[in-house]
């Protein structure tokens, strides 16, 4: 594994998911994606990740007590805690999923694995801008469960949450986005990870209450280059990963009508994200991270 250095070809090194998945650790992982990342971007102050201080602002519950100027309290008994510029102090919250399907793919990594190092990269990026951030591990249930922070030591929770995720059952999306619905108080930004294979229109049915609630959703589809670009040559036995049903599909349907129709359904994906509000991102397992952390940011900037 390269060291963290200031070349950009070392740079890209470390967003590549064959790198990646020789590190075990998965806080490891978000470090080096997101220096790698900030590497490439040559510390773009467009993207507002300008550490210099701005101003004050009072304390609020949930803020990172190393944020909090004992100074001002000494003098003033009044907390508050050091604003930086580029600090909107948002709210983060990671909903991935961790159904059966997710388990497909590699090499070098399965979609779910793939999947945990951009929550955990998002999360480690959104905590270097002083967000707080949560995260919802879910299949057919809620699996797991962080309520947004910031507080010192919160940023490690939610790692474990994401990194303990295993691909298990089916997918349902209600569950999830009605727990999230109950539990969100402050408007934020919401992340969910996925390969939303799933109804369109039941899935808008989950998503739609909290784009009406104000929170800023973007949807990143995670597929496998297999599922995007089959390469068969002899009839295979397809077998669906969450109902166990097979199928025996041939080399030719393969090339001519499935591209047409995963296609359509990534199209459908994204104009359905855009009729609510939402952003929708996709991703190859086999790219580098450093895409989806740009859409991220540029995200993140446009709710500002």
């Amino acid at each position: 594994m390269p060291g963290l250095g200031a070349s950009q070809s070392t740079a890209r090194e470390l967003l590549q998911p064959e790198v990646l998945a020789r590190l075990k650790n998965l806080d490891l992982v978000a470090r080096s994606v997101v220096e790698g990342f900030l590497i490439g971007l040559h510390r773009s102050p467009k993207f507002g990740f300008s550490q210099e201080f701005a101003e004050y602002r009072p304390y609020t519950e949930g803020d990172d007590p190393r944020f909090i100027d004992w100074n001002v309290y000494a003098r003033s008994d009044k907390m508050v805690v050091k604003r930086f510029l580029g600090e909107t102090n948002s709210h983060l919250m990671l909903l991935l999923d961790a159904s059966a399907s997710m388990g497909f793919g590699g090499p070098p990594v399965t979609k779910l694995r793939y999947a945990q190092y951009l929550a955990a990269s998002l999360a480690y990026l959104a905590s270097r801008q002083h967000d707080a951030v949560g995260c919802m591990i879910f299949d057919e249930e809620v699996r797991d469960f962080r309520a947004p922070s910031s507080q010192a030591g919160k940023l490690q929770s939610v790692l474990h949450c994401i990194d303990a995720a295993e691909a298990r059952t089916g997918t349902k999306f209600d569950k999830p986005f009605d727990k999230f619905h109950e539990q969100s108080i402050r408007r934020g930004l919401v992340a969910v990870i996925s390969d939303f294979y799933c109804d369109i229109e039941h899935l808008l049915e989950s998503v739609r209450p909290l784009a009406w609630q104000g929170q800023d959703v973007v949807l990143f589809q995670v597929l496998d280059e297999q599922e995007l670009r089959p390469d068969f040559s002899a009839n295979v036995l397809l077998e669906d990963l969450e109902s166990g049903e097979a199928v025996e599909v041939a080399p030719e349907f393969m090339r001519e009508e499935y591209p047409v129709r995963i296609q359509a359904h990534i199209d459908e994906l994204s104009r359905a994200a855009s009729g609510i509000g939402a952003d929708h991102v996709l991703v190859n397992t086999r790219d580098s991270l450093d895409l989806a952390l740009r859409n991220y940011l540029l995200f993140r900037q446009r709710r500002q």
